[in-house]
């Protein structure tokens, strides 16, 4: 049985498709298109459907859409419809964003909103890009094949079902599903039960965006940015942030709804420079974050008495926060799924029906890897380079001589095996340099045009990562971070943040053995089992999917080297 999951309605638009439950491929529409985020979460793009990373889902199973037996889409519309439901046509202002607040809908764009959701099984059959035709053309949906699924169930799956746990008390920390904002769930088995929720409009993830925008960073897509930028600022707003944000009884909150320039002055804008003002109130927004989460956290286990949390939501990719929920509360486990932003919504989605519609009775699918994207064997890649007339030359050994090269200090692209899935880049599609030398933090960031506060993340040996970075354990999709140890500081002073943290990504030889076998190398030559990662893209451009988007990434960017398969360009 196929099924083929779907997130299409705010940002990072994703596909996935599942055979009988186990994971074929998944990709995020951003990979394809090289628009970042798949699209802007404005009302009316929720037309824009995933259509590139749903053909790729299709080729990987080699399937046509009519092929898919379930389709499932990551929001359910009728959830705000209520009444509506049964009307059979709705009405938009002509003017949407000036038309009086309405007791019927969140926003007066919903209407709209919701009508392009209803239609998507349609659009999916009838707006597909022409070049796409192959695996769309003639394509038909029964209605019965077409499930939608309440946004933080499909987070809460995503979550829970590819763990490796049996059981757990599961939370989700997103912006916004259709009313939800936060949830509770408690997964035993194959069943996902909920306990409790949080709706709109008070939302931890919306708030974060809100400051986000405020520092003049871009909504929905620079949030990490000011978690960044917290490590150089002081608790000044700390007693702002706490009136804000209510905790309540019953793992409930409250923020108060008030403009942020009216609190804490003027906005920043884009080009302006930061201040401490600016730093402060990063700093002061990210531990009350830290403190909220740590609280709600602690309710759910009281609640539920579970030894492990499973966390999933765009809010549960802000690694710092993980990491002190890891260490403040009172689970034994932590784990995040790593794509828990909207992209993931695809995967749990298609989890959820395929349970529902197979009535399976043990959980099979474990996530012990991201590697679900495209992949180009030696002889595509080959192919492509002598097109381009580009200068290359084949490796004997990829490990060795690319650790030769990276221990000269020079910085390359690493472009190996099937692409990731989620907003990291982990060894398949990354820019990797040596940590050793502090300058090549502010290097990297010049090479991709980023903000100098900006830290660069390491990977390390998973037998290793202990003998670097305290209390550091199996961590292998880059979602918390660990102090570097004091002895091992002035080893690796570039990927050590100016609060004398790292977020680190563990590899062992099963998840990707040439990644692993080129650290072993490293290691070897430098006694240091420590590079930086850190992803393959530049200011603005989703990370790189195919040979074409990697070379040219390369001869635009001032990095040193490409290795691309068994080949190597310099330049």
């Amino acid at each position: 049985m196929y099924t083929l999951g779907i997130n299409a309605v705010f940002h990072d638009s994703a596909a996935c498709i599942l055979k009988d439950g186990e994971l074929l491929a998944a990709a995020e529409e951003e990979r394809f298109t090289h628009i970042k985020h798949g699209k802007r979460p404005i009302p009316f793009s929720t037309y824009e459907l995933p259509y590139h990373a749903i053909n790729y889902c299709l080729e990987a199973a080699g399937i046509h859409l009519n092929d898919v037996d379930h389709f499932a889409y990551s929001f359910d519309p009728y959830l705000l419809l209520g009444e509506h439901a049964n009307d059979g046509e709705i009405r938009l202002p002509l003017q949407p964003s000036k038309a009086p607040k309405s007791k019927e809908w969140l926003s007066p764009w919903d209407p709209l909103f919701l009508s392009y959701i209803v239609n998507a099984r349609l659009q999916l059959t009838g707006g597909y890009p022409h070049h796409l035709e192959k695996r769309f053309k003639g394509a038909h949906i029964d209605d019965s094949k077409w499930h939608f699924v309440e946004h933080h169930i499909a987070h809460a799956a995503s979550a829970y079902f590819p763990s490796p746990f049996d059981h757990a008390a599961v939370i989700t920390l997103d912006g916004r599903g259709e009313i939800a904002t936060t949830t509770y769930n408690v997964g035993n088995g194959n069943n996902l039960t909920r306990i409790g929720q949080v709706n709109m409009p008070s939302s931890l993830g919306l708030l974060y965006e809100d400051v986000a925008s405020y520092l003049g960073f871009l909504r929905s897509s620079d949030e990490y940015k000011v978690m960044a930028l917290a490590s150089y600022g002081k608790p000044e707003f700390v007693r702002d942030f706490r009136e804000m944000i209510q905790l309540r009884p019953n793992g409930q909150y409250t923020i108060s709804n008030e403009t942020l320039a009216e609190r804490f002055g003027p906005a920043r804008l884009r080009h302006e420079p930061f201040t401490a003002h600016h730093f402060n109130i990063a700093h002061s927004l990210q531990l009350v974050l830290e403190e909220t989460s740590i609280e709600l956290c602690n309710w759910l286990y009281n609640e539920i008495k579970e030894e492990t949390l499973c966390m999933a939501g765009g809010v549960a990719l802000n690694c710092v926060m993980n990491a002190r929920i890891k260490e403040k509360c009172s689970f034994k486990h932590v784990w995040v799924q790593p794509a828990a932003g909207d992209s993931g919504t695809a995967l749990g989605a298609a989890l959820w029906i395929d349970l529902q519609n197979r009535k399976n009775l043990s959980k099979t699918f474990k996530m012990s890897h991201t590697y679900w994207g495209p992949e180009y064997s030696d002889d595509e890649i080959e192919q492509f380079l002598k097109w381009t007339k580009a200068k290359y030359r084949k490796l004997k050994n990829i490990a060795e001589e690319t650790a030769e090269v990276l221990a000269e200090d020079k910085i390359i692209g690493w472009f190996q095996g099937r692409m990731e899935f989620g907003p990291r880049s982990l060894g398949s599609r990354s820019i990797l340099a040596s940590p050793i030398h502090a300058e090549m933090q502010s290097k990297l960031n010049e090479v991709k045009d980023r903000e100098d506060f900006r830290p660069v993340a390491p990977v390390v040996l998973e037998e290793d990562a202990a003998d670097w970075f305290v209390e550091a354990n199996y961590s292998p999709f880059m979602l918390f971070v660990y102090n570097v140890k004091p002895e091992k500081a002035d080893k690796i002073p570039a990927v050590r943040h100016v609060d004398g943290t790292a977020r680190i990504q563990t590899i062992n030889e099963n998840q990707h053995p040439l990644y692993y076998n080129l650290l072993k190398a490293f290691k070897k030559k430098t006694g240091v089992p420590v590079l930086v990662n850190t992803s393959f893209n530049t200011l603005g451009k989703p990370i790189v999917c195919t040979p074409r988007d990697a070379v040219e990434c390369f001869y635009s960017s001032p990095f040193d080297a490409l290795v691309i398969g068994s080949f190597l360009l310099e330049k």
